[in-house]
């Protein structure tokens, strides 16, 4: 059976210059970045179906990038797998002191602020800057909709929260009205799009802030909006193969007629 010590192996072997893979030897930390973020979402759609074979295999192209990394920041001297080992086992006893150690935390909320804390106190142990804001630790990596989301817990962090999902709708009612109030009175669009852009901003910020309070994923559930659609779509393409119809020749009433069909089908379907 293979190990980690196997895989390692193997990921040298393919990065031998002389003896190994061309593709894998031609790769570096900016080609392979976006191979690592893809088996990411790849993991995630795998736990969100239930396929747990299939999250096997996602779990091992994941790890993967991580040797694949590792490896590269070996041969440039930087540091080796052993390190990103070492590195995480610490952070994780550091981070968890009510796991490793003796702190208690009265709640969820407390554990939260210590953590920022811990991280705070790991910025001055490396000589990093003293932040200037809470949110100065926010990455820019993240998708816009985790990034949106980690604002808004950073800032809860110091009482800048609506105090439950009541006002939020409220206010993404109120953020609605100001989209609309761009548009012309027939919902025609302005010529002027940069405020219809600032407003929708507004309202999907609003959005992200709802599904916080609601303790929902807002990304998870925009996948699960973007599976439904395309279930019920590719649902609406049978339909119409199966009279005869070109789905791209009807007029939009007839198409609605179909989506109407095929989200009664599903909902007859999980009774």
């Amino acid at each position: 059976r293979y190990d980690t010590a196997a895989l390692l192996a193997i990921m040298a072997r393919l990065r031998d210059r002389e003896h190994g893979c061309p593709w894998d030897v031609q790769q570096d930390f900016d080609s392979i970045a976006r191979h690592t973020l893809e088996e990411a979402y790849e993991v995630v759609d795998a736990i969100e179906r239930r396929d747990f074979d299939g999250l096997c295999d996602e779990l091992g192209d994941l790890l993967l990038q991580v040797v694949f990394h590792a490896r590269m920041a070996e041969e440039a001297g930087l540091f080796a797998y052993g390190d990103v080992v070492q590195a995480i086992g610490e952070k994780l006893v550091r981070r968890h002191p009510h796991v490793f150690g003796d702190a208690r935390y009265a709640s969820v909320e407390e554990q939260t602020r210590a953590w920022e804390a811990i991280k705070a106190e790991e910025r001055r142990a490396r000589g990093a800057p003293e932040p200037v804001s809470v949110l100065d630790g926010v990455s820019r990596g993240h998708s816009e909709w985790r990034r949106a989301l980690k604002l808004q817990e950073l800032v809860a962090t110091v009482g800048f929260d609506w105090p439950g999902p009541g006002p939020v709708l409220d206010k993404l009612d109120e953020e609605m009205a100001e989209l609309r109030a761009e548009f012309g009175s027939d919902g025609s669009l302005p010529a002027d799009t940069a405020r219809v852009e600032d407003e929708l901003g507004d309202m999907l910020f609003v959005a992200v802030n709802l599904a916080r309070h609601a303790r929902i994923d807002p990304a998870r559930a925009l996948r699960h909006a973007n599976a439904k659609f395309e279930r019920r779509f590719r649902a609406m393409e049978r339909m119409a193969r199966a009279r005869g119809l070109d789905l791209a020749a009807l007029p939009l009433a007839d198409q609605d007629a179909l989506w109407d069909a095929a989200k009664a089908d599903e909902r007859a379907a999980a009774e």
